[in-house]
C-alpha cells in the first residue's frame, strides 16, 4: 500500500472513458492500481466528474505477525468504517510499531466521492413516517 492509493467501493459508477484496473479487496471494495489519487482525480475532472474530498477521515487498527499483516487487518477495518454512501477512499497514511514477535498498523483513510453532479446529495437513509389518515 502507497500514501494516495484510491479503494473503490463495489457497484462505483466511474465516466465511460475511466477503466482502470482493480484488485479486489474484501467483498465490497477494490483497489486501483497504477493510479494514485490525484491522477485520478485528473482524469476524472478531465472527463467533467467530480472526485469530491469528504471531511472526516476513518482511522483503524491493526494486529500482525507482520507488517504486511497488520497493516491488511488495519485497511479491511477503515474500508468498513468509510460511510455507506460514499463509494471511494483515499489512503492517507499507515503508521506501523513493532513490538517483539508482532506489529500493530494504524491506517488511516480519507472518504472520497465521485460523480457526474457538482453537489453532494444528503439524504436520510431511512423513509420517512407517513401517518395514515383517520
Amino acid at each position: 500500500m502507497r500514501p494516495h492509493c484510491v479503494f473503490l467501493r463495489k457497484g462505483c459508477i466511474l465516466p465511460d472513458c475511466l477503466a482502470p484496473q482493480r484488485e479486489p479487496i474484501g467483498g465490497n471494495w477494490a483497489l486501483v492500481e497504477d493510479l494514485s489519487a490525484p491522477v485520478l482525480d485528473g482524469m476524472i475532472r478531465k472527463a467533467g466528474w467530480h472526485f469530491m474530498w469528504i471531511q472526516g477521515s476513518c482511522s483503524r487498527r491493526g494486529l500482525g505477525f507482520t507488517r504486511d499483516d497488520a497493516a491488511g487487518r488495519a485497511l479491511a477495518r477503515a474500508l468498513t468504517g468509510i460511510a455507506s454512501r460514499f463509494n471511494a477512499a483515499e489512503l492517507d497514511s499507515v503508521q506501523d510499531v513493532k513490538y517483539p514477535g508482532f506489529h500493530i498498523a494504524n491506517v488511516t483513510l480519507q472518504p472520497r466521492q465521485i460523480q457526474q453532479l457538482t453537489s453532494l446529495e444528503t439524504f436520510d437513509e431511512t423513509p420517512p413516517q407517513v401517518n395514515a389518515p383517520r
